[in-house]
């Protein structure tokens, strides 16, 4: 009597492809969390650009409340610093100003650093970014 695959145990049956999950398992896994590791650190990046974008417009409205120039770009500087904590990987924010100081005129901050990323675990990004922001000067603001 002829044996038929029919009439086989599914023990008997499926012996070729024993193991194939775990296969499967073992190469999806790392490149699912290669992807979500990704994922992260875009979020970061992204996160980042809205913080530095954030810090910039503190600085200029900070700088544009102040009376003269360099008090302005003092105080420009340590706004940025103080908001740009925790979003630079070096901890360090270069901050330039400038603008039309007169009244009526704008006060601009650009700030530059570069964003962590995804440095917690180690891999540096190199992403330099810039914001500029620009605040308007008070027409009728005093000088003196």
């Amino acid at each position: 009597m002829p044996a038929d695959t029919r009439c086989r145990r599914p023990a008997e049956r499926l012996r070729g492809d024993a193991g194939i999950s775990t296969v499967e398992l073992v190469i999806a896994t790392p490149l699912m969390l290669l992807m979500v590791l990704l994922l992260v650190g875009f979020g970061l990046m992204v996160q980042g650009r809205s913080a530095l974008d954030g810090a910039a417009r503190d600085a200029a409205r900070a700088g544009a409340m102040q009376r003269d120039y360099g008090t302005a770009g003092s105080e420009a500087t340590r706004a940025a610093r103080a908001s740009a904590q925790g979003v630079c990987a070096n901890g360090n924010v270069q901050v330039s100003t400038g603008g039309d100081w007169r009244s009526g005129g704008m006060f601009t901050v650009t700030l530059r650093c570069e964003v962590r990323g995804l440095a917690w675990l180690g891999i540096t990004s190199g992403r330099e970014m810039t914001s500029t922001s620009t605040a308007p000067l008070d027409t009728y603001r005093r000088t003196s």
